[in-house]
């Protein structure tokens, strides 16, 4: 018999089990139709924007970096033209194998493929990556006979970047090189984004110099090409394109025949030298000797010129002028004559007795002359640079009134000028002395400490540019203006330029203060211990020289030259400024353990306005004297423009290539054998003879010595200085 209540029962449960199973599937059509109005509807234009990032890429075409020039138009760095082999990854199947081919045709090195594979890496797969610069003609002709084997490899022609003056100017100048983890380091931290963004597909940046300093000015815009690709990355076509701009030209207010004359005159010594003009802080030259050649740097340096400049006791890399610290020796004595006058502790007729030995305490600090001078006045302490005049003085004076007044002259301060890395050098006083030492004893400062501080001895650290700077305020009447090598900025596009300047400041001098010390230091040239360096001279000039110490000598030891390491001996200086009428010039010259400052620095000071005033260049014998440190006045000379520019010999076979944006460019040539030159006759110049030596040594000096007081590249702690001086210190 049917049981038609157990029927119902069946009924119901599938009938539930329908409703359930409907409702599941409505829940989850629901779920697909919400989940489907999210991304069609709210998502879209994100999505809508990835798919056509994913179909459309944007690549950068890095700009054509502005060159710098000199104050007269002369080429200091430029770009030329060269072909490189490249590679682009995605279009070659197997990668190893054909480079390995490649290899066989032309000349590939485990340099050449180190720098592939980290350019792959930070390239997208279908960019070109360079595999080989700088193909010869020859290796660009077997590549093309042999092109249809490499499927995704190219020639083609690239801007790569040339100083053509070579080392000369080369720390001014600077050099460019690959942007390193560092570099990207402190683009994230401190550039802006739109910076940022300006340097994709740049792989160089300017890392030492103007090259540094003006980086963003000489970089230019970054252009694009708008590129449509399939998913596996392949181009298929060129949508739209917007061109780089060009960076600006940079014009120096350097005169790279006077800078090339002066790093001549250096010879093989070691030194520095700045050449400023007072009345408006432009540099006309910035010297710093042993040099190199920034094209080492541009693709790379190697490791064998990287370690012979790295590890040379000469320094070359070193920037003397302005991150070499010395002693300023008796070129002190004219501010701290200043000083005096300014703060009344000394009248121009104050007499003092030099007798040769100023005793303080149990203490006896010694004249040049041991015999003394006898009585001197502020004018003949200048001239005759009677240490024991400004012992007294710095006694009198102490040492935070010394600090305040010669600060006023950019001592112990950067100057600002435009390029970086520039010390700050030491001006000592009673608080620089608690922040640097760390023991309560050293902290304490003792009055025997200040008395040689008045002849530039002591504590006392300073760059040459700032000893240069100093001289500059003194020649302008107390106008100073921040010195600055860069002149003017020039838009390639529309040709516009717009001048750099420096906003100057009035220390407000006392007028017959700057006319006394102006006037002694006129002395100086005429009866003091410059007059054989400027017999003749045609203009009157203001100087004084300058002896600083290198080595500490004992107490009762007498210094000697011929007795003491070369590296240890003394450091010569010269500081002037010319006409002295209506100064157009300031220098402040330093030879590295040369002795004298009138037997090696001077001559070079005097050639240095015998240049820019008359338009003197030295002759070779008389360039070849100043380089041993063998001339006085002047030895002859020719006219300073008729003597040819390196560059006009280098360039003269380089094929000239005219870019995009219309900038000249120029390709490789062989490097110019010198050419020697007959006395008194114009010509090509004579080889440079800083040139690196292989490895110089000096017996008996340790570079660590050598190098205590004038190869300084950080702050430093100085060393106690010898209480009583060295006996004897020259002027």
């Amino acid at each position: 018999m049917f049981d038609f209540k157990a029927g119902d029962a069946e009924g119901r449960m599938h009938r539930t089990r329908v409703w359930a199973a409907l409702a599941f599937v409505l829940f989850g059509l629901g779920l697909l139709g919400w989940r489907m109005y999210v991304l069609q509807v709210q998502r879209y234009e994100a999505f809508q924007l990835k798919a056509e990032s994913n179909r459309l890429t944007l690549v950068p075409i890095p700009p054509t970096r502005g060159q710098i020039v000199d104050r007269n138009g002369v080429v200091l760095a430029t770009n030329f033209s060269a072909q490189t082999l490249e590679v682009v990854p995605a279009q070659v199947e197997n990668l190893e194998q054909t480079i390995a081919d490649l290899g066989r045709i032309i000349t590939i090195t485990p340099r050449d493929i180190t720098r592939f594979q980290r350019l792959r890496r930070d390239s997208r797969n279908f960019e070109p990556v360079m595999l080989r610069s700088r193909l010869t003609d020859d290796e660009v002709a077997r590549f093309a006979a042999q092109k249809f084997r490499f499927p995704g490899v190219t020639v083609q022609a690239r801007l790569f970047r040339q100083y053509p003056m070579g080392q000369v100017g080369a720390h001014v100048i600077g050099y460019i090189g690959r942007i390193s983890q560092r570099d990207e380091k402190v683009m994230e931290d401190s550039w802006t984004p739109e910076d940022q963004a300006n340097y994709r597909g740049t792989d160089h940046i300017g890392k030492k110099g103007i090259e540094q300093s003006y980086e963003k000015v000489l970089h230019g815009q970054t252009g694009f090409e708008e590129i449509e690709t399939t998913a596996s990355g392949y181009a298929v076509r060129k949508l739209r394109s917007q061109p780089p701009v060009q960076g600006e030209k940079v014009t120096l207010s350097i005169d790279i025949r006077l800078q090339e004359m002066i790093e001549r005159m250096f010879g093989s010594r070691r030194g520095a030298a700045v050449v400023l003009d007072p009345r408006n802080g432009e540099v006309l030259a910035l010297v710093s000797n042993p040099s190199f050649d920034p094209n080492l740097f541009v693709d790379g340096i190697d490791y064998d010129n990287w370690n012979r400049l790295n590890t040379s006791l000469d320094k070359p890399l070193l920037n003397r002028a302005i991150q070499g610290l010395y002693p300023p020796g008796s070129t002190y004595k004219p501010f701290m004559a200043m000083a005096a006058l300014i703060t009344g502790k000394r009248t121009p007729n104050t007499t003092i007795m030099d007798r040769g030995v100023f005793v303080f305490g149990n203490h006896r600090f010694r004249s040049v002359e041991s015999h003394g001078l006898g009585a001197v006045n502020m004018t003949r302490a200048i001239i005759k640079s009677s240490n024991v005049y400004f012992y007294s003085l710095a006694n009198e004076m102490g040492v935070d009134l010394i600090h305040d007044q010669l600060s006023r002259f950019g001592f112990g301060q950067r100057s600002g000028i435009d390029l970086r890395g520039e010390l700050k050098g030491v001006l000592p006083s009673t608080e620089w002395k608690r922040r640097t030492y760390r023991r309560p004893e050293q902290q304490r400062w003792f009055a025997g400490e200040t008395i040689s501080l008045g002849i530039g001895q002591g504590y006392n650290s300073f760059t040459p540019l700032q000893v240069a700077n100093a001289a500059a305020i003194l020649a302008s009447g107390g106008l100073h203006h921040e010195p600055r090598i860069g002149l003017s900025l020039t838009d390639p596009s529309t040709g516009r330029t717009q001048a750099i300047t420096s906003p100057a400041v009035d220390l407000k001098l006392p007028a017959y203060g700057v006319k006394l010390i102006s006037q002694a230091m006129y002395g100086v040239t005429q009866t003091g211990t410059s007059t054989q360096v400027f017999r003749g001279a045609p203009y009157r000039s203001a100087g004084k020289t300058g002896t600083a110490q290198a080595a500490d000598v004992g107490k009762n030891e007498k210094y000697n030259a011929a007795r003491v390491a070369e590296r240890k001996r003394d450091h010569a200086w010269y500081m002037a400024f010319a006409p002295l009428e209506a100064p157009r010039v300031a220098v402040a010259v330093i030879v590295e353990n040369a002795g004298f400052g009138a037997l090696s620095a001077a001559p070079i000071a005097r050639r240095i306005f015998d240049y820019v005033l008359l338009g003197r260049y030295p002759n070779a014998a008389d360039m070849a004297a100043t380089q041993r440190g063998r001339s006085g006045a002047s030895g002859g000379y020719i006219p300073a423009d008729s003597v040819p520019l390196p560059q006009e010999t280098q360039l003269a076979s380089m094929p000239v290539v005219t870019t995009a944006s219309g900038d000249v460019a120029l390709s490789d040539a062989p490097d110019q054998a010198p050419v020697p030159v007959a006395p008194d006759t114009p010509g090509p110049f004579l080889p440079l003879s800083h040139a690196l030596p292989p490895h110089p040594g000096v017996p008996g000096a340790s570079g660590k010595a050598a190098h205590r007081a004038t190869d300084k590249t950080a702050p430093h702690t100085p060393k106690p200085p010898v209480a009583a001086g060295r006996p004897g210190a020259r002027p």
